[in-house]
Protein backbone atom coordinates (compact mmCIF):
# COMPACT_ATOMS: atom_id res chain seq x y z
CA UNK A 1 0.00 0.00 0.00
CA UNK A 2 2.84 2.41 0.89
CA UNK A 3 6.32 2.41 -0.56
CA UNK A 4 9.31 1.06 1.37
CA UNK A 5 10.58 4.65 1.66
CA UNK A 6 7.31 5.78 3.25
CA UNK A 7 7.38 2.86 5.67
CA UNK A 8 10.94 3.78 6.69
CA UNK A 9 9.77 7.31 7.51
CA UNK A 10 6.90 5.92 9.59
CA UNK A 11 9.24 3.47 11.32
CA UNK A 12 11.55 6.35 12.31
CA UNK A 13 8.59 8.10 13.93
CA UNK A 14 7.43 4.90 15.64
CA UNK A 15 10.92 4.42 17.09
CA UNK A 16 10.54 7.64 19.07
CA UNK A 17 7.88 6.05 21.28
CA UNK A 18 7.84 3.06 23.61
CA UNK A 19 6.95 -0.13 21.70
CA UNK A 20 3.54 -0.39 23.36
CA UNK A 21 2.70 3.17 22.28
CA UNK A 22 3.47 3.00 18.56
CA UNK A 23 0.02 4.44 17.82
CA UNK A 24 1.45 7.76 19.04
CA UNK A 25 3.00 8.06 15.57
CA UNK A 26 -0.41 8.13 13.89
CA UNK A 27 -0.27 11.79 12.80
CA UNK A 28 3.17 11.34 11.31
CA UNK A 29 2.09 8.14 9.57
CA UNK A 30 -0.97 9.84 8.11
CA UNK A 31 1.12 12.78 6.90
CA UNK A 32 3.59 10.44 5.19
CA UNK A 33 0.76 8.44 3.61
CA UNK A 34 -0.95 11.61 2.38
CA UNK A 35 2.22 12.95 0.77
CA UNK A 36 2.65 9.67 -1.07
CA UNK A 37 -0.99 9.02 -2.02
CA UNK A 38 -2.36 12.56 -2.28
CA UNK A 39 -5.24 11.85 0.10
CA UNK A 40 -6.27 9.39 2.79
CA UNK A 41 -8.68 6.87 1.34
CA UNK A 42 -10.44 4.42 3.67
CA UNK A 43 -8.00 1.76 2.46
CA UNK A 44 -4.98 3.92 3.31
CA UNK A 45 -6.39 4.68 6.76
CA UNK A 46 -7.00 0.96 7.31
CA UNK A 47 -3.42 0.22 6.26
CA UNK A 48 -2.08 2.80 8.74
CA UNK A 49 -4.30 1.35 11.48
CA UNK A 50 -3.04 -2.17 10.78
CA UNK A 51 0.56 -1.00 10.57
CA UNK A 52 0.33 0.80 13.90
CA UNK A 53 -1.79 -1.95 15.46
CA UNK A 54 -4.65 0.32 16.41
CA UNK A 55 -8.38 0.44 15.67
CA UNK A 56 -9.24 1.85 12.25
CA UNK A 57 -11.83 4.14 13.83
CA UNK A 58 -9.08 5.79 15.92
CA UNK A 59 -7.09 6.53 12.77
CA UNK A 60 -10.20 7.91 11.09
CA UNK A 61 -10.92 10.12 14.10
CA UNK A 62 -7.48 11.72 13.77
CA UNK A 63 -7.72 12.07 9.99
CA UNK A 64 -11.13 13.73 10.13
CA UNK A 65 -10.36 16.00 13.08
CA UNK A 66 -7.37 17.82 11.60
CA UNK A 67 -7.95 19.94 8.50
CA UNK A 68 -4.45 19.23 7.20
CA UNK A 69 -5.57 15.72 6.30
CA UNK A 70 -7.49 15.08 3.09
CA UNK A 71 -10.10 12.35 3.42
CA UNK A 72 -11.32 12.91 -0.12
CA UNK A 73 -9.39 13.55 -3.32
CA UNK A 74 -7.87 17.01 -3.82
CA UNK A 75 -6.10 18.75 -6.66
CA UNK A 76 -2.34 18.61 -7.04
CA UNK A 77 -2.16 21.95 -5.23
CA UNK A 78 -4.34 22.36 -2.14
CA UNK A 79 -4.70 26.03 -1.28
CA UNK A 80 -5.95 26.52 2.27
CA UNK A 81 -7.13 30.03 3.01
CA UNK A 82 -7.21 31.24 6.58
CA UNK A 83 -10.64 32.66 7.39
CA UNK A 84 -10.04 33.30 11.07
CA UNK A 85 -10.67 36.79 12.44
CA UNK A 86 -7.23 38.44 11.93
CA UNK A 87 -7.19 37.30 8.30
CA UNK A 88 -10.80 38.36 7.81
CA UNK A 89 -9.98 41.81 9.13
CA UNK A 90 -7.19 42.12 6.54
CA UNK A 91 -9.23 41.06 3.49
CA UNK A 92 -8.81 37.32 3.92
CA UNK A 93 -12.40 36.56 2.98
CA UNK A 94 -12.05 38.79 -0.08
CA UNK A 95 -8.89 36.90 -1.10
CA UNK A 96 -10.73 33.59 -0.68
CA UNK A 97 -13.57 34.85 -2.86
CA UNK A 98 -11.11 36.15 -5.46
CA UNK A 99 -9.22 32.85 -5.49
CA UNK A 100 -12.39 30.79 -5.88
CA UNK A 101 -13.66 33.04 -8.68
CA UNK A 102 -10.29 32.95 -10.45
CA UNK A 103 -10.20 29.16 -10.35
CA UNK A 104 -13.94 28.71 -10.93
CA UNK A 105 -14.47 26.52 -7.86
CA UNK A 106 -16.06 26.59 -4.44
CA UNK A 107 -14.43 25.34 -1.26
CA UNK A 108 -13.48 21.64 -1.48
CA UNK A 109 -13.95 21.44 -5.27
CA UNK A 110 -11.22 20.35 -7.67
CA UNK A 111 -10.58 22.42 -10.79
CA UNK A 112 -11.38 20.56 -14.04
CA UNK A 113 -7.65 20.29 -14.84
CA UNK A 114 -7.08 18.53 -11.49
CA UNK A 115 -4.54 21.10 -10.35
CA UNK A 116 -6.31 23.03 -7.58
CA UNK A 117 -8.53 22.57 -4.57
CA UNK A 118 -9.42 25.51 -2.33
CA UNK A 119 -10.00 24.78 1.34
CA UNK A 120 -11.05 26.96 4.22
CA UNK A 121 -8.70 26.84 7.20
CA UNK A 122 -8.54 28.06 10.73
CA UNK A 123 -5.71 30.04 12.30
CA UNK A 124 -2.33 29.20 10.83
CA UNK A 125 -0.34 31.05 13.46
CA UNK A 126 0.82 33.82 11.13
CA UNK A 127 -1.60 36.59 12.06
CA UNK A 128 1.08 39.22 11.55
CA UNK A 129 1.27 38.19 7.88
CA UNK A 130 -2.49 38.20 7.31
CA UNK A 131 -4.16 37.34 5.11
CA UNK A 132 -2.38 34.01 4.69
CA UNK A 133 -2.80 30.79 2.78
CA UNK A 134 -1.03 27.45 2.77
CA UNK A 135 0.01 25.50 -0.29
CA UNK A 136 -0.16 21.74 0.29
CA UNK A 137 0.24 22.21 4.07
CA UNK A 138 3.92 23.08 3.62
CA UNK A 139 4.30 26.53 2.11
CA UNK A 140 2.95 29.63 3.84
CA UNK A 141 2.05 32.64 1.70
CA UNK A 142 1.43 35.90 3.54
CA UNK A 143 0.16 39.41 2.92
CA UNK A 144 -1.99 38.02 0.09
CA UNK A 145 -3.59 40.39 -2.37
CA UNK A 146 -4.95 39.99 -5.91
CA UNK A 147 -1.52 40.37 -7.54
CA UNK A 148 0.06 37.80 -5.21
CA UNK A 149 -2.81 35.36 -5.78
CA UNK A 150 -2.40 35.79 -9.56
CA UNK A 151 1.37 35.21 -9.33
CA UNK A 152 0.92 32.16 -7.11
CA UNK A 153 -1.63 30.59 -9.46
CA UNK A 154 0.61 31.25 -12.48
CA UNK A 155 3.61 29.73 -10.67
CA UNK A 156 1.69 26.63 -9.61
CA UNK A 157 0.17 26.15 -13.07
CA UNK A 158 3.68 26.22 -14.55
CA UNK A 159 4.88 23.70 -11.97
CA UNK A 160 1.86 21.51 -12.63
CA UNK A 161 2.54 21.57 -16.36
CA UNK A 162 6.18 20.64 -15.70
CA UNK A 163 5.18 17.83 -13.33
CA UNK A 164 6.79 19.54 -10.35
CA UNK A 165 5.53 19.79 -6.79
CA UNK A 166 4.86 23.03 -4.95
Amino acid sequence: MLSPEALKKIDRAVAKYPAEQKQSAVMHALAVAQVEKGWLSPEVMQFVADYLEMPAVAVQEVATFYTMFNTSPVGKFKLTVCTNLPCQLTRGEEMAKYLKEKLGVEYNDITPDGLFTVKEGECMGACGDAPVMLVNNHRMCGFMNEAKVDALIDELKAKGAAGEKA
